[in-house]
């Protein structure tokens, strides 16, 4: 028997060679492993001055600053409380670096040479570039060891000379230096690699949407060929009246298909800005023959889906044509409104103080307004409404989405189903 092949899903997946969350996850644990390396090296120096401070310091500041290293290894390696254990190990520091000075156990006998805070001046520096941003990363990297010099140079801090503090604070500096330009340059370059992959990710998923579109498009004009070349072999044959009913019928699902193909709109599942629409169809409205005024307002950063957008412009456009077809010549006021309203909600309106027409007269079989704004606009998610009457003008109300329906019988708006 053949032994079975295991399943494509069980495969082992690789691994993604670099991101911004892995790399803050190395160095965050190399800082920490970097910081108790330094604490243990420290304690050579920790040992042989401890009887030098009050005992009530030397015991808070030496626990404090080794427990905060501890508790950012810890938290580093478990992936949690990682920034903020990195910033108590920098608060500790600055902490225990201010009060030094005042709890020394005699001050006229201060520690020869370095005190040991000093040979955890890059380590706090380094965990400052992982729990700060750059900038306060780089303040604390210049401020503190000059902190350190300073009371270096004074006499409870070992009375050394002025040129050894400043030595020491810029000796410090360029090594927590070096430490902050490799953080932020290679926190920088794993967050380009991100922003490359997303954006490969998304044009490779806009470029699956598009064949899938294509695709299916292919499928429907294949159906809808299919079905009006059938419709029309089958009335070219039909001799008796149930063959030539049949070939009525068959003609008429073949132009529905043809509608429904026609009024569908691809969905690639890209957006736009209801401010890039807005601009199209007010940029459509001055290019009309006559004269709207034109008015935009509270369009904030709302997003549209392209397929929606492209009937929303459509819808717009068309009322705005009728209007001037049926109208009234130039000397009508016609009027352009797009605005955003509340909910998110998107509203424009198309409206003259022309002829206006019956609602109620309109034709079952006149396919202009409800073809081409109604249903394209109701397709879409929306909704369009008509008001008009004999001698006071037509309004287009185009309204994106709709949460609800709301019919209000009192009013005199009516959503019809015909056109002029």
């Amino acid at each position: 028997m053949t032994r079975p092949e295991p399943a494509p899903s069980a495969a082992k997946q690789p691994r993604q060679p670099i991101s911004r969350k892995r790399v803050d996850t190395v160095l965050s644990r190399s800082v920490a492993w970097f910081g108790v390396v330094f604490g243990i090296q420290a304690l050579l120096l920790v040992i042989p001055q401890y009887g030098l401070a009050q005992p009530f310091w030397a015991t808070i500041a030496i626990g404090a600053l080794y427990g905060s290293l501890l508790l950012s290894l810890v938290c580093s390696m478990l992936k949690r409380f990682v920034v903020g254990a990195h910033r108590i190990v920098a608060a500790v520091y600055v902490l225990a670096l201010l009060t030094w000075p005042h709890f020394l156990a005699d001050p006229a006998n201060p520690q020869e040479g370095d005190h040991w805070l000093y040979l955890l001046t890059t380590v706090a520096t380094a965990s400052a570039a992982i729990g700060l941003s750059v900038r306060g990363a780089l303040v604390y990297l210049f401020v503190v060891p000059f902190i350190y010099g300073i009371i270096r140079a004074l006499p409870a801090g070992g009375g050394g000379p002025w040129e050894l503090g400043l030595f020491n604070a810029v000796y410090a500096v360029i090594l927590g230096g070096a430490v902050l330009v490799i953080i932020t340059m290679t926190r920088a370059a794993s967050s380009s690699v991100d922003d490359a992959q997303g954006t490969a990710l998304d044009r490779y998923s806009y470029a699956v949407r598009q064949h899938a579109t294509e695709v299916e498009r292919v499928h429907v004009d294949a159906i809808v060929h299919d079905s009006v070349l059938t419709t029309f072999l089958s009335a070219a044959r039909a001799e008796s009246r149930e063959e030539k009913q049949l070939a009525a019928t068959m003609a008429a699902n073949a132009m529905r298909h043809l509608e429904e193909a026609a009024l569908a709109t691809p969905d690639d599942g890209s957006t736009v800005r209801f401010r890039q629409v807005a601009d199209r169809i007010v940029r459509a409205a001055r290019e009309m023959s006559v004269p709207f005024s034109i008015r935009v307002r509270s369009l904030d950063t709302r997003i549209v889906p392209a397929a929606q957008a492209e009937a929303l412009y459509s819808a717009s456009v068309q009322a705005m044509v009728n209007s001037i077809q049926h109208a009234g010549g130039p000397e009508v006021r016609r009027w352009l409104r797009v605005a955003g309203v509340q909910g998110g909600a998107i509203e424009i309106e198309v409206g003259d103080a022309g002829r206006g027409f019956d609602l109620a007269r309109v034709p079952g079989e006149r396919l202009g307004v409800r073809r081409s704004i109604i249903e394209r606009v109701a397709n879409a998610g929306g909704a369009a409404e008509v008001r008009a009457a004999p001698g006071t003008g037509t309004v287009v109300v185009v309204r994106w989405p709709v949460f609800a329906p709301a019919i209000d019988e009192s009013s005199a708006a009516e959503t019809i189903g015909g056109a002029r």
